[in-house]
């Protein structure tokens, strides 16, 4: 759909000891940045493997001089040092590691390619590029209109976050290197693990603002759970899940208000062995009171997530040798 850029590049491997190392794509104005890192064991222990796309903070210097707060368009945007928790969760269970470089400011990986509110590009919409679908298909996601689309143009309270126009060829850019090479990579690495294991499982790993309890509720809850509302991931897993959390007395609820996006749409396929399932986890949980640095708390998190981590790649391993997970079977 939109026109081919030199700014890609093949995803680079490495040995670490017994460790997978994958560098790819790249981050249009920072040279020799890494668009994402994947970092996995060469012999896994569980299909799975967790995504963080929202928690990069490597900023061209040109990015940051245009927008017009960075340091509070970052904190907002970003799910901020969630991808500490991703690290400390992947050395406790083996799973594989997959971690965006590249800031959601400059395209986020959880939009549609099309997503794209064109009256924030020189020059608008070419006319050989149809207008967005409001429906349908894997772009059905649109977030556009809101401000909050492929390319962020304005957050709730604060408005607008840049000083003029994004040239169009640095959008061409942004897509071929950071988005096209993030989401190839991940299709094949999780199209790898099914083969390898019959079943594989993507934890795509968030963070959010702190909730308030639900009407009748004592608890905020401090997870959610995302399964496009059963479409992305087996029933089964999902409440499995949901017994691990509550059984650790870690208050959670499932698809509100936050049910995934376009990572899930594109990438979880349950009839054919790919489950995917977003995990947004509150900031007061792992962060300090400003919601900035690392917290008391983030330890503790670490150890439920990996928990959560390692029931749910055993439950995925069963299904995938033909099991049925253990609450299908209840049932």
């Amino acid at each position: 759909m939109f026109p081919a850029s030199s700014g890609s590049r093949n995803p680079a491997s490495a040995s670490d000891g017994g460790l997978r190392r994958i560098n790819g794509g790249r981050v249009p104005g920072l040279e020799g940045m890494s668009a994402f890192t994947f970092v996995a064991p060469r012999q896994t222990r569980l299909p799975v493997l967790i995504a963080v796309p929202h928690a990069g903070r490597a900023y061209p210097p040109e990015v940051l001089e245009r927008m017009r707060d960075p340091r509070g368009a970052q904190l907002r945007l970003e799910d901020r040092l969630v991808d500490r928790l991703g690290r400390m969760i992947a050395q406790a269970t083996g799973a594989g590691l997959l971690v965006a470089h590249a800031p959601r400011a400059l395209l986020d990986l959880n939009r549609a390619e099309d997503d794209i509110d064109w009256d924030m590009v020189e020059g608008g919409r070419p006319e050989d590029i149809a207008p967005m679908r409001l429906s349908g298909g894997q772009g059905s996601n649109r977030r556009a209109r809101s401000g909050l689309g492929l390319v962020p143009r304005r957050l709730p309270g604060t408005g607008e976050i840049w000083r003029g126009r994004l040239p169009r060829a640095e959008l061409w850019a942004r897509i071929a290197g950071i988005h096209r090479a993030y989401h190839a990579f991940l299709g094949e690495e999780l199209a790898r693990m099914r083969k390898a294991w019959g079943a594989a499982l993507l934890i795509d790993l968030h963070s959010m603002p702190p909730l308030r309890p639900a009407e009748g509720e004592d608890d905020a809850p401090r997870i959610v759970l995302g399964d496009r509302f059963g479409v992305s991931c087996h029933h089964g897993l999902v409440g499995t899940a949901l017994r691990h959390l509550a059984a650790q007395g870690c208050a959670a609820t499932q698809n509100r208000p936050y049910s995934g996006g376009y990572v899930l749409d594109r990438h979880g396929a349950p009839d054919k062995g790919i489950h995917a399932m977003q995990v947004e986890v509150c900031r007061a949980a792992y962060l300090d009171r400003c919601l900035a640095e690392p917290g008391e708390g983030m330890a503790a998190m670490a150890g439920i997530l990996a928990g959560l981590v390692r029931v749910m790649g055993a439950e995925t391993a069963l299904m995938g040798s033909g099991g049925e997970p253990i609450l299908q079977a209840a049932e």
